[in-house]
């Protein structure tokens, strides 16, 4: 079976990569050393995952109900369009400013594996046969794996991937996610900045806004995942470098979150008054959540919320 994947890259490497990566052409003036280049992402004139979207939610391990109403609120707030500004809605929106319009997601069918059918220690092909539980075209199947689910490159090399699968009896492809709960694992890696980063500059960690560390850096990690699925579904949509290894619309802003923000900084977001709760977006039932930068291919920059 042909599959496709992407990761959402661990923050720490990147983090790590943009304290030492060396100056090349010394000899060039300095103006020159400390200018940007535009960041773009080239289309590459795949099919994007537009129109009405149904997310579906593979659940593999134990997750209490408000951990699982965290994540569904998340996916029913970003067309929830009537919450407060700045809202996930908003964030949600540059995606529609990539070719084909809007990806209107939906919350659709829920599968509960508690009782770790397959192990606790999961490899590539589990992950694939969980989302193809729901086998779909126009569809993201969302595989999420419990604190206690080991997961082959989990904090070693990524914090979750996202890819692409034949659907049988179709010419179409079938897209899933893969999401894991690093909070007993590796959440200076991949639930960052709510959690100290094992590397770098070790500024305070923020307060999550959902009080679960675990489950926010997840939300982080979907919303990271989400928004590659849509605009780069097959490995020939939006991407920049190799098709194997992309960064893509939010994985190009990694550690962004803020104005400001720098290596190991956020940048400045919004704190609850009465939780310290850091936060950028408003959602659905009064959740607030921290949402990462998204490459606006209007600007060809990083855009945040606040």
């Amino acid at each position: 079976m042909a599959v496709n994947f992407h990761c959402a890259t661990l923050f720490t490497s990147l983090l790590l990569l943009s304290i030492f990566e060396p100056t090349v052409g010394t000899t060039r003036k300095l103006s020159a050393l400390v200018e940007q280049q535009p960041l773009v992402l080239r289309y590459h004139n795949g099919a994007l995952l537009k129109g009405n979207v149904t997310v579906n939610f593979i659940w593999y391990g134990k997750f209490s109900p408000i951990q699982r109403s965290i994540l569904v609120d998340f996916i029913q707030s970003l067309n929830y369009r009537r919450a407060p500004q700045p809202s996930a809605a908003s964030w949600w929106g540059t995606t529609e400013k990539y070719k084909g319009g809007s990806s209107n997601l939906a919350v659709g069918r829920q599968i509960l594996h508690e009782e770790y059918t397959l192990g606790k220690n999961l490899k590539h092909v589990h992950l694939v046969a969980l989302a193809h539980k729901i086998n779909a075209v126009n569809s993201i199947n969302v595989v999420l794996t419990a604190a206690d689910v080991a997961v082959d490159g989990f904090c070693m090399s990524r914090c979750g991937t996202h890819g692409a699968t034949p659907v049988k009896g179709s010419n179409g492809k079938s897209t899933y996610i893969w999401v894991g709960n690093s909070v007993s694992q590796c959440p200076g890696q991949c639930a960052w900045p709510f959690h100290q980063p094992i590397y770098g500059p070790q500024t305070p960690p923020l307060v999550s806004p959902n009080g679960d560390v675990g489950v926010d850096g997840m939300v982080i990690n979907l919303a990271t995942l989400l928004a590659g699925t849509v605009t780069n579904p097959f490995s020939d949509g939006y991407f920049q470098g190799p098709a194997a290894a992309p960064l893509e619309a939010v994985s190009a802003c990694t550690g962004v979150f803020g104005t400001g923000s720098y290596p190991g900084y956020p940048g400045q977001v919004l704190v609850d008054k009465t939780t310290g709760a850091s936060y950028n977006a408003h959602g659905v039932n009064g959740r607030k959540y921290l949402l990462p930068a998204m490459w606006d291919p209007q600007t060809s920059a990083c855009k945040t919320l606040v």
